[in-house]
């Protein structure tokens, strides 16, 4: 169940905080969105993963997730730039594979801020045919991405096999979250062993094919404590844990609190002070 922070009809621009507004968890665990997301840096770095590879990003980057795809950012301390979420069912075209695009052209760059304004004024003014407006200009910095040389970290023509295999395992993370597979299943539909698979994944993201597995039921997890009012034991149930108690040691082994406890704290958070 892909984290949805937003309605689905929204599509907006924002500050980078935005994405993460509990915690930086939300863009540094590997995890899947059911929207679009455009991220664009104007200053500072940082990694990302994106379509089975993890490298670094600098100022004046475009960073784009189509939805369904398996990704995370780690934003460095001096990161500011904006974040355009376009719902996937929006009757725009947006590019349909994640780009990594590097804007050294300083007329590119102004172009795009420019349109990311103007998205901008559009939902906070809400003048006459606004909606429609906000689409147009997405629809112009879609046609911008794509012109675009891509920077990486997308494979060449032909890409070797490790990275296929990893591309093709994140995949599968996703694909198939809600069936509760293992790493181990994975593996054995890839036709290699989780040995095997876990060093390609290692190599490829820097991280291990079980910590991908472990960050996305956890950003599932956490995302349904603070999103809704399920029972411990139905989020439990429904992210394939066997019991409540079970989801309680898990929670608690990777965050250091418990689910409760983490509940508590996002709801007084958004309490206005």
């Amino acid at each position: 169940m892909p984290f949805d922070p937003k309605p689905a009809e929204d599509l907006h621009v924002s500050p980078l905080s935005r994405l993460y507004p509990d915690g930086p968890w939300q863009t540094e665990l590997a995890h899947d969105r059911a929207e679009h997301v455009l991220i664009w840096i104007t200053r500072g770095q940082g990694r990302f993963l994106m379509d089975g590879h993890r490298r670094g990003f600098g100022a004046h980057t475009a960073l784009f997730f189509p939805a369904g795809n398996l990704w995370s950012v780690e934003f460095g301390r001096q990161c500011l730039g904006q974040a355009l979420i376009v719902p996937a069912t929006a009757p725009v075209s947006m590019p349909p594979e994640p780009l990594h695009l590097k804007f050294n052209d300083p007329v590119e760059q102004a172009r795009l801020n420019s349109l990311l304004e103007a998205v901008s004024v559009e939902q906070s003014t809400h003048p006459a045919l606004w909606r429609r407006a906000m689409q147009s200009y997405t629809d112009l910095i879609s046609i911008q991405l794509r012109r675009q040389p891509p920077s990486g970290p997308l494979p060449p023509v032909k890409p070797n096999a490790a990275r296929r295999l990893s591309q093709a395992y994140c995949k599968r993370v996703v694909t198939y979250f809600d069936d509760h597979a293992s790493m181990a299943d994975h593996a054995a539909a890839l036709n290699v062993t989780p040995t095997h698979l876990t060093r390609v994944c290692k190599a490829e993201t820097g991280k291990t094919a079980a910590t991908l597995l472990t960050e996305r039921q956890l950003h599932a997890a956490r995302s349904l404590l603070i999103s809704s009012d399920l029972a411990m034991r139905d989020i439990a149930a429904q992210l394939g844990f066997g019991s409540a108690a079970y989801f309680t040691r898990f929670i608690t082994q990777h965050t250091g609190e418990t689910p409760s406890a983490l509940r508590k704290k996002a709801r007084k958070a958004a309490i206005p002070q």
